[in-house]
């Protein structure tokens, strides 16, 4: 298993290729290079990915459509979000205290989250959409990569159980990517939240012991707290969240309609990516998403280290004087702030937090909204963002991975 940004560089090329093969007006000519795109083909992915961008995450108009039966829109999400939606997996997965060996990836498109996954150590997938144009390109990319990766239609819309596609096999990790909001693209009502939530709950029924759910989202506010209204119904019904969450109970950030949660990791976006979403007017230095990991049905949430823990969940909020975070843990989501003229050596780690650390605070006092760090504060981070949180993440004793 390599770094995810090396293994992504090696997708370009094959998806560039397959992209080229699957054009019906390609113009004849001397042979395109084999990793970025000519202009006239710059122009095409760029139309396609301004049409998916605004039909997804701005006017919604393409959310639950059948938007990759259009083999130009196929080819803008292969060459742009395609990327995007494998780094995301990636940074999902390196939380799991343990690679899934067996996955199904539920409304996969052309499989990114699986591919992601055998690239991560998984021994094999099993890729499940409506659009069969889709799984057709994520068999010839996985038949490329000679990775050992399996395809079956699934159409939500047509209640089939779940039980179907994993024929008796207990499996290690189901992935939904970018699928509960497209399920019902509403606004997220009651109806909506308890159809996703059955969903999670059917496809959590498919885990062996130790298994996981893994759910990506956009991080959009709206897309965000429906997933949260998700988690929530899933909490008071008995499922235990690995992540991201520490606090057990309805999550801290639905009461303020300004409230909601996501990740960001800092990314160096392939020389493809970054060209066709400077042509795009999209920008992708960061990958962000909202996520939500569960644990199979009777597995009690992990009890975490002990100490003052806190996932941070925001930027550094400006603040005149003093720096500031929010952070989520076992106690709730509060402010954290420390005062430039008391950094010192045990806190100076605040001054460099990332959103998704998990640290622990010491010596600290309510103040205000939040608890306030002091000189004689300690900051340390015990799990880096993407990383697993020792004895949270882990399975219960006993489960086989």
């Amino acid at each position: 298993m390599g770094r995810p940004a090396d293994d992504l560089a090696r997708w370009i090329p094959r998806l560039l290729s397959h992209w080229r093969r699957g054009r019906r007006d390609a113009p004849r000519g001397p042979r395109p290079p084999p990793d970025r795109l000519t202009p006239p083909e710059l122009r095409e992915v760029a139309a396609g990915v301004e049409r998916l961008s605004r039909g997804l995450t701005r006017d919604r108009a393409l959310a639950g459509e059948r938007y990759l039966d259009d083999p130009r829109l196929l080819g803008a999400y292969l060459l742009f979000y395609w990327p995007v939606s494998y780094l995301q997996a990636r940074g999902v997965l390196s939380e799991l205290p343990a690679s899934p060996r067996s996955v199904l990836d539920l409304g996969s498109g052309p499989g990114p989250l699986a591919l992601a996954a055998l690239d991560a150590g998984a021994a094999e997938a099993l890729c499940a959409d409506r659009a069969a144009r889709a799984l057709a390109a994520a068999r010839a990319l996985a038949g490329e990569a000679r990775l050992a990766l399996e395809t079956r239609p699934w159409d939500p819309a047509r209640g089939a159980p779940l039980a179907s596609l994993a024929a008796g096999r207990r499996l290690d990790a189901v992935t939904l990517g970018h699928v509960l909001n497209e399920l019902s693209p509403g606004p997220g009502g009651e109806g909506d939240v308890e159809r996703r939530a059955a969903l999670l709950a059917e496809a959590a029924g498919l885990l062996a012991p130790g298994g996981s759910v893994v759910v990506i989202e956009p991080a959009l506010r709206d897309t965000s707290r429906a997933l949260l209204r998700v988690r929530d119904l899933l909490v008071a019904r008995g499922f235990a969240v690995r992540a991201p969450c520490l606090f057990r109970g309805p999550c801290p950030a639905l009461p303020r309609e300004s409230d909601w949660c996501h990740a960001e990791r800092p990314i160096e976006p392939p020389p493809l990516v970054a060209e066709i979403g400077k042509a795009a007017g999209l920008r992708k230095e960061s990958v962000k998403m909202s996520y939500l990991v569960l644990a199979p049905p009777g597995e009690g949430w992990a009890e975490p280290p002990p100490g003052r823990l806190f996932r941070i969940v925001s930027e550094p909020l400006p603040s005149k004087g003093r720096l500031r975070y929010m952070g989520c843990g076992p106690e709730g989501r509060l402010g954290l702030a420390l005062q430039e003229k008391h950094v010192g050596e045990p806190n100076r780690r605040f001054e460099r937090l990332l959103r998704g650390d998990v640290v622990e605070l010491t010596e600290v006092e309510p103040r205000g909204d939040g608890l306030r760090l002091g000189p004689g504060s300690s900051v340390r981070v015990i799990a880096a963002a993407g990383s697993p949180v020792p004895g949270v993440t882990a399975p219960p004793p006993g489960a086989t991975r």
